[in-house]
């Protein structure tokens, strides 16, 4: 699986730089009878549009078939991971510093799972944000189960 993953990465990679695109997230999982592989696609400046989706749909598709490297039935799946985007990578805390965020933690911080606030930025092995209620707090990583952007209008 983690080979699939790797060549799916190296045919996308040239894909998403000839469009101005990055890639957000990617996963490849068996979603009943079937697998889905599914591209969250992002660019720093400006979103992601739906003319984007398709053609990164589109030339990742024809190089898939080309090389053939998924021998299983899948669907495929591109988009914007949105306005309250998952942030999984180091560098997605490091982007959206200054933001507002909310974490859940695998197990209680000072009898909470569920922090809301500014994210100040990431340590090496840990995120730092700026509570609504209760003042700074450092979150391990490794404890982190869910962090996303809130959208505040």
């Amino acid at each position: 699986m983690a080979e699939i993953v790797d060549n799916i990465h190296q045919l996308l990679d040239p894909i998403l730089g000839s469009l101005g695109l990055t890639l957000w997230e990617l996963s490849f999982q068996r979603q009943g009878p079937s697998w889905l592989l599914r591209i969250y696609i992002d660019r720093e400046n400006g979103g992601v549009t739906l003319a984007d989706c398709e053609s990164v749909s589109r030339d990742l598709s024809a190089a898939l078939d080309v090389e053939d490297i998924i021998s299983q039935a899948y669907t495929l799946e591109v988009s914007s991971p949105g306005l309250d985007r998952t942030l999984t990578k180091p560098e997605h805390f490091e982007r959206f510093a200054g933001n507002t965020i909310k974490i859940k933690t695998y197990k209680p911080i000072d009898g909470q799972k569920v922090f809301r606030g500014k994210l100040l930025g990431r340590g090496e092995n840990s995120v730092r944000i700026e509570q609504d209620k209760g003042g700074p707090l450092e979150i391990p990583l490794i404890d982190i189960a869910k962090a996303s952007l809130e959208v505040d209008f």
